[in-house]
């Protein structure tokens, strides 16, 4: 079970609301830290240094790539944008891990130019690269593997058979012995196989399935690999009946597991990481809004000022997130579906959701917007895409990004009266 409390109390909420209007991100600085500090803890015995490659799609902000840089995060990009985002908050080099699909050129240029770690997701893209980089590998690539029938993904992702992403198995053994050929010096392996999973066995059998690889790559190609990216995927407990993954716990399965296969092949030390980014910032985030209308036809529905275009995850995957009405906690519940305003209707953050029955001009708080929140934004209906906050404790905050305006909407019509 885990608990859907908030971390500020209601009148400090309404104290930030009077300054930033309503709905916008807020997130919980002090609980991202120390969660950093946990996953980072959890994998503190790898022989060859562990690091967390934050997945910046789930929450590109630049303030929030800062504080993680500052407990020894890396970046996890997929896009020019992911890189200069990186770069911005000062993370460079060997702390960056480019790993994209359907590339461009121009984005493997600059991922090179940074110094970035880059992981190949098609066997194709080896001769690619190299053209694109004057005719010269990297001394390290990485490829995804996808294990296709021999590994079963999860709901969100899909089965690995028909997702598009990795390398078969043959292609990966071509692919390193192809690398090596054309002077690649240093090896990776990576998979990315399942999201927002809460099983920790999940976790260890991808873990032994890479093991078990580098083993197989180093007797048949004589190959060693030094750094092995488990992808990331690690879920949380969006529904309170939910139990969030026992980082420690799991760290020390992988360590045994590792033990078992990596140690005793004589192939230690080598590098472990991860690229989680939901786990890490997902539960510390909330989407603030007003209760604005409620209405009773066929069903009852409450309205709110935010909408899709603020949260995709109910509406996209009919994803729970938890909606707490601070200011009628602990009073009577009333079952409603929970909408926004966009001409959708699946506009909604809840379908039949017994909740504290709001009052018109409430607050409502939708938690565990961390990841894959703001992030996923969008413009239909002309809604603009709300403002971020970091909260630093009590009433202290800082807006780390501003609500869109008419104007930044209109920004690149070249029509009169929109300029």
């Amino acid at each position: 079970m885990t608990a859907k409390t908030l971390p500020f109390t209601l009148a400090q909420l309404e104290a930030i609301a009077a300054k930033v209007p309503t709905p916008f991100h807020i997130y919980d600085e002090a609980a991202m830290r120390a969660n950093a500090r946990a996953f980072r803890a959890a994998f503190s015995w790898v022989p060859g240094g562990f690091k967390n490659y934050y997945a910046v799609k789930a929450l590109p902000n630049p303030h929030v790539l800062q504080l993680l840089r500052e407990e020894s995060m890396g970046g996890d990009c997929s896009s020019l944008a992911e890189l200069q985002l990186c770069t911005a908050a000062g993370i460079t080099g060997a702390d960056i891990i480019f790993t994209s699909n359907d590339t461009p050129a121009y984005e493997y240029k600059k991922a090179a130019e940074l110094g970035a770690l880059i992981n190949l997701d098609d066997i194709s893209h080896l001769g690619f690269l190299e053209r694109t980089l004057g005719g010269k590998l990297p001394e390290f690539l990485c490829f995804r593997y996808n294990p296709g029938t021999a590994k079963t993904g999860n709901a969100i992702i899909g089965k690995p058979e028909e997702a598009k992403y990795g390398f078969t198995r043959e292609q990966l053994f071509a692919g390193y012995e192809a690398a090596r050929a054309r002077g690649v010096k240093r090896f990776g392996l990576h998979t990315m196989v399942a999201s927002n999973e809460t099983n920790p066995d999940y976790f260890v059998e991808t873990a032994r399935m890479l093991f078990e690889l580098v083993v197989e790559i180093h007797r048949r190609l004589g190959i060693r690999i030094d750094f092995v990216n488990l992808g990331g995927g690690i879920g949380i407990p969006y529904r309170p009946e939910q139990t969030a993954v026992d980082l420690a716990a799991l760290g020390q399965r992988i360590r045994q597991t590792y033990e078992e296969i990596v140690v005793a092949a004589g192939l230690s030390p080598v590098r472990i990481a991860m690229e989680c980014g939901r786990m890490v910032t997902g539960p510390y985030g909330y989407l603030v809004s007003r209760v604005l209308h409620k209405k009773a036809i066929y069903k009852d529905y409450v309205g709110l000022d935010a909408c899709m275009a603020n949260l995709m995850r109910p509406g996209m995957y009919g994803s729970y997130h938890h909606i707490s009405v601070p200011a009628r906690a602990g009073g009577p519940e009333k079952t409603y579906d929970v909408t926004g305003s966009l001409c959708e209707n699946n506009d909604k953050f809840a379908i039949d959701r017994r909740i504290p029955d709001p009052q018109i001009g409430d607050l409502a708080v939708i938690h565990d917007t961390g990841a894959h929140g703001h992030a996923m934004g969008f413009n239909y209906n002309g809604k603009l895409r709300s403002a971020e906050v970091l909260w630093t404790g009590g009433t202290a905050f800082r807006v780390i990004r501003r609500a869109e305006t008419l104007q930044d909407h209109f920004a690149t019509l070249d029509y009169p009266g929109l300029r």
